[in-house]
């Protein structure tokens, strides 16, 4: 007894459509037609589909289904690279997973950066939004270092994210040597940060455009002139401390 295409699919548990996909693909052999129009199927159709599908189902590229059921030399390496690729995916599956828990746990907004659910709740709109481009320019182990930053974060940022941009320059001055500080003590603690290069996921071009940018665009005019004065004076800082530590043994030759 011969099927329809319908009663094809309803029997392989896929689409009417995914036959006639299949067959413009050269995958599944069509039958011949009776004289009414009507495809009719038979068990050896119905075999190869679920054959198909099966791979399908494995993950095996509709292109390379074809190369694959005929057992060619390729297979057992179209296998293992779809092995890997499965593998990989697991692994983003289950990193996804963790993020989503620890994001309900910490009861913080869902697109928070991955790593950083932690310290979300106290970071302010700018400070996620930097961490949300640190993430694609920079490696993991950068990223791991700006987390432990991050955990550590003062108040002196807390009052920078505060400065409005029309803030008097009694109030800048203030502001600087305390962001100096912090800031000399994350490039002592972290020494990458005075040459970041090889901490890169992206070249030093793009990485360093797309920062003057985000920074000329996040930050108002007020906290751009303390940023800019606070780094200066904490370079200043750590070049002073590391003429004060050399000095004794220059001294001692």
């Amino acid at each position: 007894m011969a099927w329809s295409t319908r009663e094809l699919a309803e029997r392989a548990g896929t689409t009417v459509n995914t036959i006639r996909h299949y067959h413009r693909l050269g995958l599944l052999e069509e039958p011949e037609r009776e004289y009414n129009g009507y495809k009719q199927y038979e068990v050896h159709h119905l075999v190869s589909l679920l054959r198909i599908r099966r791979l399908a189902d494995l993950g095996v590229p509709l292109s390379q289904i074809r190369d694959v059921r005929a057992s060619t030399d390729s297979t057992p390496q179209t296998l293992r690279e779809l092995d890997a690729e499965l593998e990989e995916s697991i692994r983003r599956l289950e990193e996804a997973r963790a993020d989503i828990a620890v994001i309900l746990r910490d009861e913080v907004p869902a697109d928070t950066p991955a790593g950083f659910a932690s310290v979300a709740g106290r970071l302010s709109e700018t400070d996620a939004s930097i961490l949300h481009i640190y993430t694609q320019l920079y490696d993991e182990a950068a990223l791991a270092d700006i987390q432990k930053i991050a955990e550590d974060v003062e108040d002196v940022a807390v009052d920078l994210d505060r400065l409005p941009p029309d803030s008097d320059e009694e109030v800048r001055r203030a502001l600087v040597p305390r962001l100096a500080r912090s800031l000399a003590r994350n490039l002592i603690d972290y020494p990458w940060l005075n040459d970041p290069a090889s901490h890169l996921s992206k070249s030093g071009y793009v990485t360093s455009q797309t920062m003057i940018e985000a920074i000329h665009e996040l930050y108002n005019p007020a906290q751009l002139d303390v940023l800019g004065r606070a780094h200066e004076a904490a370079r200043e800082l750590v070049l002073k401390l590391q003429e004060s530590e050399e000095g004794p043994e220059s001294g001692a030759g």
